[in-house]
């Protein structure tokens, strides 16, 4: 008997940044076959071993806006002096070729995909302390100190989204973190699958 087709879900992973959720988005699509990333254009520049087109799609401040008034964003945020958005085009094209969509986005972008799609799972990754989330920024080193403060001043605006969520989980240790998603995403594939049968 052939194996019933899950049905494709839309995942919205925010965090603060360096809280885990571009690690993990890309864990999840490397594990999973049927799920895919939803790629963001952005304004800012690629960081070192960026790709365009895989990573984000790299576009100037101009053509950014030229989408935003020919309404090609599912949504987009200015975050960090930076402008981000999801092309309506890119989720679309993958969920009609059966892909589970993941998008690694910050939380006013989930709150939009919310509202396109009541049926999206939103999941908020906290980092465990405020010192490891410092921790994890300049391990990076893609900030300067300057940066680093000017993302930490956002944590009460994001932690007070968080409420809004479907899930609020803290990104301990990264392979329960990905495993807890992971069931998360497929117990409602599951449901619905179910439910449209």
């Amino acid at each position: 008997m052939a194996t019933k087709r899950l049905k494709p879900q839309l995942v919205v992973l925010s965090s603060p940044s360096g809280g885990g959720k571009t690690t993990i988005s890309k864990i999840l699509a490397e594990q999973n076959p049927d799920f895919r990333i939803s790629v963001s254009a952005t304004t800012r520049k690629p960081r070192p071993k960026e790709k365009d087109a895989t990573d984000y799609f790299f576009i100037s401040q101009k053509e950014f806006f030229q989408r935003v008034e020919n309404k090609e964003f599912l949504e987009f945020e200015e975050v960090h002096g930076h402008y981000y958005g999801t092309l309506k085009s890119t989720v679309q094209d993958l969920l009609d070729r059966g892909f589970s969509v993941l998008f690694d986005i910050d939380v006013n972008g989930a709150m939009s995909i919310k509202k396109h799609y009541p049926k999206a799972i939103l999941i908020f990754i906290r980092p465990p302390s405020l010192t490891e989330l410092k921790k994890r920024l300049r391990a990076r080193k893609t900030d300067n100190e300057y940066d680093i403060e000017r993302r930490l001043k956002r944590l009460p605006v994001e932690y007070a989204k968080a409420e809004f969520f479907d899930y609020d989980i803290v990104n301990h240790e990264l392979d329960k973190t990905v495993n807890e998603i992971h069931n998360i995403i497929r117990e409602r594939q599951q449901k619905e699958t179910h439910v449209s049968n």
